[in-house]
């Protein structure tokens, strides 16, 4: 075993010792709140099991009630311990509620009997309760303070004399009342969206009223509009900004080109999905005739639509821009951040049309070293729009792919513009990219940036959005290429404004760092300890070995070998999807802590205003900088950069949550059929199966499984029979015939197949 630190008289410190020094740090350093890395620094915390101690004993305070955790992984002294706390109550389809105190720290249990009939969301008042010896704390609501704004999607089910609205929301036991006069006509079976106005102290069933009718159940668009609505994301735009969109004018003065560096000269094109419309970003390459040590130099130019010139800040399109700070993608539809004009007509970098672009432009080498950089106003001109799968058969056909590719099955066929020209022309540029992208990819890894490359469940789907066929997309060096450069443009633009220019962080007067200009970074914490002792174990029972110990870059080389060492077996998928919970999420913020999973210290977004409205903040500091101005609001960006982060979220769950209606969907059609699958998921319930062929997951119930008395082993992720002693384990191998599908709960039903 190596040498461990923080001994005493050659002892490793106790935990007795460990807790005396906490309580005294924490009240020396009572009104600050600390983050974990400095407490383990300051206590000289330098091994992994002294840092687990030190997680332990910190959990037990924050039971306690003797420190508060705000924000997340930084503590404070609780001075202000309080009877009765206002902060925002979260309802659970469990019944096991919770309190979160506006002050911060740990969630707080709350009985349904002690809800008062709160809704998820609420802002209340709880009263802690008196704690019971070896049970968690427990707050009872004694007043809502102010309802939440969330609304229930369901299907309307109308008598002569009241409505229910059926709803799927597991949080609510009872359906929602609605009296016939708020029923907005709509009719039983179809579907809609309630806001609960009250929900009396003795009723069972809350009161609501009807928001929106969406249509019939069962009808593609109505059941897309309801995952959206389930999200609280926008479903259709208000007219007011379409028509403030379609007043702003298309076309570029001579005064507005004079003011910016012009690029219509270089040669630019577009790589995108063969769908795409708004073409956000674009490329261009240039060979230099500098050279140093005989090396070949190029100009690289990374072009970003210039969306703020369009869109100026406090307008109406902007305004819903803010609303929505993201385009959501489902899997027949995007809904847009921007009115369709903007994103698919004005701010677009269509070919051979003239654009307004935000670019970053590099003199790089043929070692992919960036020598310089500058980040510009330009106008543009695309001379060519490329789909990804067009440029991986240059790739390809010109022996420049990665090995992998060429084992990978191939993309769907793509179908081609009438006007189609031959890539061959711009193989030589295309080429000399894919080569240096490939390089600025390498050097990220061996700085320690984690390998995630995970496959996209894609579905065919007729012009009545059903589904006829699944199949998987993975990222191939096309998409790479794309990747590495909008990458380093993020990066490059994060540092022109993070770094301190002298290189030097000066101590002001009182000792301190001196801040930055407030400037929107995209960050990435560090994984959480526990969650990776846990992977370890996990993928432990499939026979891979993962440390977890030694720095950041170690520890991100070792999950990488981990999950190549995964690629092709029948864990991989589950592998990967555990790792992923491992990580934090990313978000934005003001406060830069690095990018973990990428391996850089700045990062931002910068490279697709068209969709996401953080990209849109960068470019307007970018800009107020660049002219001058003095640092903007902070406390007013990361207000913006919280919701945005929050928006995020939710547009990621309704994807999800789309795919799983449609790969339900598509299932509805082979009832009875059997399949290949892997065991997903092991619970105390039955088994979750995924299908190889199609990644659609179900359950085998416990009920079904009759041949033996099946007991959960849960830190082995297996069922084991008691007589026979027949195991069902995470990752074996499993045939399953499809038993039922549940559309409006996105369920699927499996049995075993007869052969089992």
């Amino acid at each position: 075993m190596g040498k461990q630190g923080n001994k005493k008289g050659g002892k490793r410190i106790t935990k007795k010792e460990l807790i005396g020094r906490l309580v005294a740090f924490f009240q020396s350093r009572s009104g600050e709140s600390i983050p974990l890395k400095d407490i383990y620094r300051e206590l000289k915390l330098d091994t992994h099991p002294s840092k687990m101690l030190c997680m332990d004993i910190i959990n037990d305070m924050l039971m306690d009630d003797f420190i508060l955790e705000k924000p997340r992984y930084s503590y404070r002294l609780n001075v202000e311990l309080s009877q009765v706390m206002e902060g925002v109550f979260h309802r659970k389809a469990n019944g096991k509620n919770t309190f979160v105190p506006s002050e911060g720290g740990e969630p707080i249990l709350v009985a349904e009997r002690n809800s008062l009939n709160a809704m998820d969301g609420d802002i209340v008042k709880a009263s802690m309760m008196a704690r019971r010896k070896n049970h968690v704390r427990e707050a009872e609501v004694v007043e809502i303070v102010k309802r939440s704004d969330k609304q229930f999607v369901g299907t309307l089910q109308v008598s002569k004399n009241f409505a229910y609205l059926l709803t799927e929301d597991r949080t609510l036991a009872n359906d929602i009342f609605i009296p016939l006069r708020d029923t907005k006509k709509g009719k039983t079976g179809d579907k809609a969206v309630v806001k609960i106005v009250e929900w009396p102290r003795k009723s069972k069933n809350p009161v609501g009223k009807v928001i929106d009718i969406l249509g019939h159940a069962g009808e593609n668009t109505t059941e897309m509009h309801a995952i959206l609505a389930e999200y609280g994301l926008p479903y259709s735009y208000p007219k007011n900004v379409e028509d403030a969109a379609n007043y702003i004018e298309p076309g570029i003065t001579e005064q507005e080109i004079n003011r910016r560096e012009d690029c219509r000269d270089v040669m630019t094109f577009t790589i995108d999905p063969y769908d795409a419309k708004d073409f956000d970003d674009a490329i261009s390459i240039k060979v230099l005739d500098d050279t140093a040590n005989g090396e070949q130099w190029y100009e690289v130019g990374v072009h970003i639509a210039d969306v703020s010139h369009y869109v100026r800040e406090g307008s109406v399109i902007d305004k819903e821009a803010v609303k929505r700070a993201t385009s959501v993608y489902l899997v027949d539809r995007t809904i847009p951040m921007l009115p369709e004009r903007l994103c698919n007509f004005i701010c677009s970098l269509r070919p051979d049309e003239e654009k307004l672009a935000f670019s970053v432009i590099f003199k790089m080498n043929s070692k992919a070293e960036v020598k310089t950089y500058r980040i510009v106003h330009t106008v543009i001109k695309s001379d060519r729009r490329f789909t990804y799968e067009e440029v991986q058969k240059v790739l390809e056909d010109h022996h420049e792919a990665s090995e992998e590719d060429y084992k990978r099955p191939g993309d769907k066929a793509v179908p081609t513009d009438p006007n189609y020209r031959p890539a061959e022309e711009f193989a030589e540029e295309l080429i000399t990219l894919n080569r240096l992208a490939k390089q600025l990819r390498a050097k990220r890894f061996e700085s320690g940036a984690v390998d995630f490359d995970r496959e996209e469940v894609k579905f065919n789907i007729d012009e009545k959005g059903k589904p006829l066929g699944i199949y998987f997309k993975c990222a191939k060096d096309a998409n790479k290429l794309v990747e590495e450069f909008m990458l380093l443009a993020n990066r490059t633009v994060a540092e022109s404004i993070g770094k301190v220019t002298d290189g030097k962080k000066k101590k002001t007067a009182n000792g301190k760092e001196p801040k930055g200009k407030t400037f929107v970074y995209r960050i990435h914490d560090l994984p959480d300890q526990q969650k990776l002792m846990n992977l370890s174990d996990f993928v432990s029972k499939f026979g891979h070995k993962l440390k977890t110990n030694g720095n950041m870059k170690e520890v991100s080389k070792n999950i990488n070998k981990m999950l190549a060492d995964c690629k092709g077996r029948k864990e991989q998928n589950m592998v990967e999807m555990i790792t992923l919970r491992a990580m934090m999420k990313a978000r934005y913020s003001t406060l830069n802590i690095g990018h973990y999973g990428l391996a850089f210290e700045y990062y931002t977004h910068f490279t697709s205003p068209i969709r996401r409205y953080p990209d849109l903040m960068v470019h307007r500091l970018l800009t107020r900088y660049a002219e001058g101005g003095r640092s903007a609001l902070r406390e007013k960006y990361e207000e913006l950069c919280d919701h945005s982060s929050e928006m995020e979220q939710l547009a990621a769950q309704a994807e999800r949550s789309s795919i799983k209606y449609k790969q339900v969907e598509y299932m509805q059609d082979h009832l009875g059929e059997e399949y290949d699958g892997v065991i997903s998921g092991v619970t105390e319930s039955g088994i979750y199966v995924e299908i190889i062929e199609n990644k659609c997951e179900g359950m085998v119930p416990l009920r079904d499984l009759d041949d033996d008395y099946y007991e959960f082993d849960e830190k082995n992720y297996c069922l084991i029979g008691r007589r026979h002693h027949h195991r069902y384990a995470l990752g074996d191998s499993i045939r399953i015939k499809v038993a039922k599908a549940n559309l409006e709960r996105k369920l699927l039903d499996f049995a075993l197949a007869d052969s089992e």
